[in-house]
C-alpha cells in the first residue's frame, strides 16, 4: 500500500526536496495535498506531475490563477488560510510540515489533531510552542519525526531504551560564512554576503539564521522538546564541513554520530521511510577524499545566539515564542538594511529582557498564549529596532 502523503510548504526548499525523494519512489507514495503560498506555477506543475488530489494556495487572491492552471485535471483547488488548515487536517499517513516561520505552527497543529504522523521541518512548532505541540502529540499518540538534519541525525543515534544513559546531545554548526571573519568587520556585513552559505542551499531566513548561529540556538531548543534531556545536557560545536550532523554521548564513553553529505534529501528520506530506509541518489560520502574532520568550540562573543537560546529554555513559558518572533523581526530588518548584522541577536536578547521586565513571559496553556506572545514580541522588537535606527540617524 502506498503511503498517503501531504506536503505543507510544497514549493519551498524542503517541499521540493521531498518531492524529489518521492519521484524516486513513486510506487511507495500517493500525494494527497500540496499546499504552498504564492508560487502558483510550481504548485500547479507539481500537482499535475504527482497527481495530487488537492492543491492549495494560502493567498486567497491567487485562487483563480491556480484554478486556471489546473483546469481539466480533476485536481481540487482551494485558497486562503482556512483552506490551508483544512488541507492539513485531512487524514493521511504522513504530512510534511515545512511551512517556514510561525505561520507553519497552526497548520502543523491541525495535522497533529487529525492524528497524522508529522514529518517536522518547521522549527517554530517547537521553538514557539514546544511544550504545547509535544504535549498534544503525546496525548494523541501521534508520532513526530524530525526532518532537520541535526535532529534527524539524533533520531538515528538516540537509543530510547538507554535514554537514562545519555550524557549529552551535541549539535554541529557549520559556522556559516563568517566563522573566520575578523570581529571588527562583522558590523558591515551585507545581506548579499550573509545569504551565501558555504554548504547548504536554504531559504533567506534560514540562511541568515545560520550566519548568526541563531539556527543552532533554535535547534537546541527543538532538541530539548524532542528528546528526554535537560537543558544542561545540550551542547553545540562548530564543524565547518557539515559532514557530522549530530552526536549523542553515552555514560559508557561511547559517542554515536551520524555522517553524510550536506543534502537535505537524506534526512527527508529517513523521515519518509522511518524506521525503514529509502534509497536516494545523493552524493555518497568519501571520507578518504575529506582526509580529516574539523571541530571547534563556539566563540560566544562572535556567536551569542546558542547561549541565548539555552537561557530562553530556562525562562520557560512563552519565552520561546518571544525569541522566535523577535528573531524574525530582526532578520527582516537586516535584510531590509535597517539593522546591522551584529545587532540581529542583540535585538532578540533586548526584546526578551524588556518582555520579562514587562511581565510578558507567561505560562503556555494553549495557542492563544503563543499568538499573544508572538504579536507582543513583534511589536516590541519593531519598536526597539526603530528607536535604534532613530538614534543612529540622529
Amino acid at each position: 500500500m502506498a503511503k498517503r502523503l501531504s506536503i505543507l510548504g510544497a514549493t519551498g526548499s524542503i517541499g521540493q526536496s521531498t518531492l524529489d525523494v518521492v519521484r524516486q519512489h513513486r510506487e511507495a507514495f500517493a500525494i494527497e495535498a500540496l499546499v504552498a503560498n504564492a508560487n502558483i506555477a510550481q504548485l500547479a506543475a507539481d500537482a499535475r506531475e504527482f497527481g495530487a488530489k488537492l492543491a492549495v494556495t494560502a493567498d486567497e487572491t491567487r485562487y483563480r490563477e491556480l484554478k486556471d492552471a489546473l483546469a481539466g485535471t480533476g485536481i481540487e483547488v482551494a485558497a486562503g488560510p482556512e483552506a490551508v488548515l483544512e488541507a492539513a487536517a485531512q487524514p493521511v499517513d504522513q504530512i510534511m510540515a515545512a511551512i517556514v516561520g510561525v505561520a507553519g505552527l497552526e497548520p502543523a497543529l491541525a495535522a497533529l489533531e487529525a492524528g497524522n504522523t508529522i514529518l517536522l521541518a518547521n522549527k517554530e512548532c517547537l521553538v514557539s510552542a514546544g511544550e504545547l505541540f509535544m504535549g498534544r502529540a503525546q496525548a494523541l499518540g501521534v508520532d513526530v519525526v524530525p526532518v532537520d538534519s541535526e535532529h534527524n541525525a539524533i533520531l538515528q543515534c538516540f537509543e530510547r531504551r538507554n535514554a537514562a544513559r545519555v550524557e549529552r546531545i551535541i549539535l554541529t554548526a557549520s559556522g556559516g560564512p563568517f566563522r573566520t571573519r575578523a570581529l571588527e568587520e562583522l558590523h558591515g556585513i551585507t545581506p548579499e554576503e550573509a545569504l551565501k552559505h558555504p554548504n547548504w542551499d536554504m531559504g533567506a531566513k534560514v540562511t541568515i539564521d545560520s550566519a548568526t548561529l541563531m539556527n543552532k540556538g533554535l535547534e537546541l531548543m527543538e532538541a530539548y522538546h524532542l528528546y528526554p534531556v535537560e537543558v544542561e545536557q545540550l551542547d553545540a560545536i562548530i564543524h565547518p564541513q557539515s559532514i557530522v550532523h549530530s552526536l549523542v554521548a553515552y555514560a559508557d564513553g561511547s559517542v554515536l554520530a551520524q555522517l553524510g553529505t550536506p543534502d537535505m534529501r537524506t534526512p527527508i528520506a529517513v523521515a519518509l521511510g522511518w524506521p525503514e530506509r529509502l534509497a536516494t541518489n545523493v552524493a555518497r560520502l568519501d571520507l578518504t577524499a575529506l582526509g580529516r574532520l574539523v571541530f571547534e568550540p563556539i566563540d560566544e562573543e562572535r556567536f551569542p545566539a546558542p547561549r541565548l537560546a539555552l537561557e530562553t529554555l530556562k525562562r520557560g513559558g512563552t519565552a520561546g515564542a518571544i525569541l522566535n518572533a523577535a528573531n524574525e523581526v530582526a532578520v527582516e530588518a537586516f535584510l531590509a538594511r535597517e539593522l546591522p548584522f551584529t545587532r540581529i541577536v542583540g535585538l532578540v536578547e533586548e526584546t526578551l529582557n524588556v518582555a520579562e521586565r514587562q511581565g510578558l513571559i507567561a505560562p503556555m496553556h494553549g495557542l492563544d498564549e503563543v499568538r499573544a506572545a508572538d504579536v507582543q514580541a513583534r511589536n516590541l522588537a519593531g519598536e526597539l529596532a526603530r528607536r535604534r535606527a532613530s538614534r543612529a540617524a540622529g
